[in-house]
Formats: structure tokens, sequence, C-alpha cells
């Protein structure tokens, strides 16, 4: 391992920073399937075992990918996957269910599709609301008592239903969008984790790419669903390069003072590194790529220590940002709080 191991909820172990299987999907554009089963070996290799994915990630296509890597080295794996959402995330999404009868029939599709006989973490992948949350994370804690699945996680929910559900059934993480340009989070949900001894998860720590400087519009292919999202729409990525500078200035700072080349992806989770020690949480990021060099990039951030003053940047940015992280509220917590 590269650093110790983070221990989420009720008891589940994991790498401190995990790898998110969504980038290997043709959310972002096309895909080599070799390339990204290398890339997933190397991820293993390097000590991020705490793999993330989904049953819509693909059309279920990402879990049979990773279904190859755990075909050769299950053990080594902490293997979180999701169910809820009809739909996917390049065409938009169209239902969520958190009736019993599909966790139970979403659950059996994941196992075959992953080729094993338990998963790690589960998690509901957005709110039913046509459904009590009781009524689904009782379902949930059924398949634990089943032995399908070792740990129940949430995606997107509001501090109150995480208080809901927990009372029901210990649950081990949150999982959200946070990152230094989507920090709704911070004033709720995050609060209720740390209150209740919950991990939380932050997808697109990097802000799906944009934090690490390397994203323009002209680089968005025709396919890439990013198209969708209002804070990377023509006028707002320009206004939005504000957050990218001060990202740029923070990692140009440790570069010159540490000897050490720190990058704009490194600089961005770390800061979610820090804001977990500050906000008394475990947190575990799981940035995702198609580049086995950008995981390495991305764990020399769990040795990166920012100043008072560097996070003082990074959080005055964060309040100049444009447009909203989701193509449509509804599908998160934000548009519930």
């Amino acid at each position: 391992m590269t650093a110790p191991s983070l221990h989420l909820g009720d008891g589940l172990t994991v790498s401190p920073l995990g790898f998110g299987g969504m980038a290997l999907t043709t959310v972002y554009g096309e895909v080599d399937p070799h390339e990204s089963l290398k890339t997933l070996h190397h991820a293993v290799d390097a000590g991020v075992t705490f793999i993330d994915t989904a049953d819509v990630y693909g059309a279920g296509g990402n879990e049979e990918l990773i279904a190859k890597l755990l075909k050769q080295r299950r053990s080594e794996v902490q293997l979180a996957s999701k169910f809820g959402i009809v739909g996917n995330p390049r065409d938009g999404y169209t239902d969520v269910r958190g009736d019993a009868a599909y966790v139970k029939q979403a659950v059996e599709a994941s196992l075959r599709r992953l080729g094993t006989d338990v998963i790690d973490l589960y998690y509901m992948h957005r709110r039913d609301l046509r459904v009590p949350i009781v009524e689904t994370v009782e379902a949930m804690a059924e398949l634990v008592r089943e032995g399908k699945i070792r740990h129940l996680g949430l995606s997107e929910v509001t501090a109150e239903e995480l208080r809901e559900a927990d009372a029901v059934h210990p649950i081990a993480a949150v999982q959200s969008e946070w990152s230094i340009w989507s920090r709704d989070v911070e004033s709720n949900v995050v609060p209720a984790a740390a209150e209740l001894g919950v991990g939380f998860v932050p997808y697109s720590p990097l802000g799906r790419g944009f934090l690490t400087g390397t994203v323009s519009a002209e680089q968005l292919g025709d396919n890439d669903f990013r198209h969708r999202i209002p804070r990377f729409a023509d006028g707002a990525l320009d206004a939005n390069q504000g957050v990218v500078a001060a990202v740029r200035s923070v990692a140009a700072e440790l570069s010159g003072t540490t000897g050490r080349d720190a990058t704009p992806a490194q600089v961005a989770l770390a800061w979610l590194f820090a804001q977990g020690r500050r906000l008394q949480l475990p947190v575990v990021p799981i940035p995702g790529t198609r580049k086995a060099h950008r995981i390495d990039e991305n764990l020399g951030a769990l040795s990166l220590e920012l100043s008072a003053a560097q996070l003082g940047v990074l959080d005055d940015a964060a309040d100049a940002v444009v447009g909203s992280r989701s193509a449509d509220p509804k599908w998160v917590s934000q548009g519930r709080e």
C-alpha cells in the first residue's frame, strides 16, 4: 500500500484513494477495452484497491470490464457498485427505482456481470422519491443477511435521508460529487455523515477533469456528456477558469517550495483530504482515468500538505463558480436540500 488504509462506516477497510470506473465507458468518448483493463490492473498494482462501478455505467458494460480484473484479483479489491438509475449518463437518466423487488433484481444482475458472489459496498445510486427510503434500505439490509453484499452505501442523498437510512441499518459511506468547485454537500450531508460515523466518497473530485486545467470547449467531443452540464456550457466554462487558475497557482507555489513537481490534480485531491480532516470524517475520493500514469500522479496527493493560506486561496476560488454541477438538479441531492 502507498498509505495506511482508511475505514468507512461500519468497518469497511479501503485504500485511501479509490478508482471511479465510469471514466472507462463511452461517457467521455470512445474507449479501448484493452487499455482500460491495463489501467485497472495498474491501479491495483499501485495500491488503489477500492474500485467503484455501477450497473448504469455502459449499460452494465463497466461491471463486465471490471469482472475481468476480479477474475484474477478479487481478493485484492474492495468492490463497490450501485443500483437504481434507469438510463445512462450520456443520453440522460429516465427513471429511478428503489422498490424492494427492484433492489433484489438489480443485485442479482450485477453479481452475474461482475462474476462474483458478493459486493463489498452496494449503493443506492439515487433516491426513488415514490418509495420510502426505509423500504429501500430494508431490502438492501436483507442482501447483507443473504451474504450478497457486505456494506450499504447511499449516493446523492440529503442529511435527513441519511439519518433515516442509518436508523434502519448502518451506512458505511455516502457518495456525492464533492470538489473545490462542488461544495454544496458541506452544508448538511457532510456534517450528518461525520455525526453518524459514515465515510464520504467524493465522485468527480477533479471536477470531471476541469480542475486539472486540461479541459476546454474545443476538447470536448460530440459524444461527451459534459455538454449536458451547465457549468461546462461555453459562457460558464470561460467564467470558471478562475478556479483553475487558483489551483494552478497553488500547484506552482508548492512546486517552488517543496522541491517536487506538484500538479493541479494533486492539489485538488489534497484539498479534499484536508477537508476530511477539517470536517472530521474519512474521505476517499474516486477519481477516474483512462491513463495508467494518472493513477501514479493522483497517488502523489496523499503526501501533499496544503498550508492554511493555500487552503484559503482554494476556498475563495470556489465562491466564484458559475453553473449547476448537474445536467438536471432533480437527480442530485442539491435539488432537494
